[in-house]
């Protein structure tokens, strides 16, 4: 069976039905047509968008637009293609790495709830990068540390491990202010007399003592039918030979 081309040609076929008097409407029985109510049908809604963005006809894949240089491997004397040619190349930007760096030697950062609530989607635009870590709106993170490091980078041709130096001392100073305000806050509030439960860190190991608990408890359960069933074989084991003492064998 060969390739079927009938949808490549929709647009051709709709724009001459139209012009020969409109689209017929067909009924519930597949062998009958029923006419137009009105006279002539309009035009359907998707016939303009197909006209503007018509179906392709080729039945090549296109090559993708290439972000980075392919690498071609030699063997002997002929230069073969590399195997994904025709597959989309993966797109880098200069702040993936950058921020692969921080969040490796920062790990716990990820655990930091984010905001994701943009106000135009075009926050970034907004962003004075010049002027430090902190900026309007932003809450303090590993990505103001790599927009900063980048910045530092193409504005004063600092190397990368420079430019992540003095951000991350930034960044340091920002935390431990950031945590001395959380304490005094703390500090003051209980001075008047306010009242803080247990923090996340001590719920957690309560709960983990009381799992321990349970798990010890099942265990010691456990181990008591265990050694119960060995100690029922062998007996019975002893039973069999007094038996067999007994009848004489």
């Amino acid at each position: 069976m060969g390739r079927q081309f009938l949808a490549a040609r929709v647009l051709q076929t709709a724009e001459a039905r139209l012009a020969n008097g409109g689209f017929r409407i067909p009924t519930y029985r597949g062998d009958a047509v029923a006419p137009p109510k009105h006279g002539r049908e309009p035009a359907p809604a998707w016939l303009k968008a197909v006209a503007k963005v018509a179906p392709s006809e080729t039945l090549t894949r296109p090559y993708p637009i290439q972000h980075t240089e392919p690498r071609e491997r030699k063997s002997g004397r002929k230069l073969h293609p590399h195997r994904n040619m025709f597959r989309p190349t993966r797109i880098v930007h200069p702040e993936d790495e950058l921020r692969r760096d921080f969040f490796r030697d920062h790990p716990w950062e990820l655990a930091r709830p984010r905001m994701l609530l943009e106000l135009d989607g075009k926050d970034a635009r907004h962003r004075d990068w010049s002027k430090g870590l902190r900026q309007p709106g932003m809450a303090l993170s590993g990505e103001c540390v790599v927009q900063r490091q980048l910045w530092l980078m193409e504005n004063y041709g600092l190397s990368k491990q420079a430019a992540y130096d003095i951000a991350r001392k930034e960044f340091y100073h920002l935390r431990h202010q950031e945590e001395v305000e959380r304490r005094i806050a703390l500090e003051e509030a209980r001075m008047y007399g306010a009242y803080f439960g247990q923090d996340y860190n001590r719920v957690g190991m309560q709960l983990e003592d009381a799992a321990y608990e349970r798990w010890k408890k099942w265990a010691a359960d456990q181990i008591a039918q265990i050694d119960l069933q060995r100690a029922e074989a062998y007996s019975s084991v002893v039973d069999e030979a007094e038996d067999m003492e007994t009848v004489g064998l």
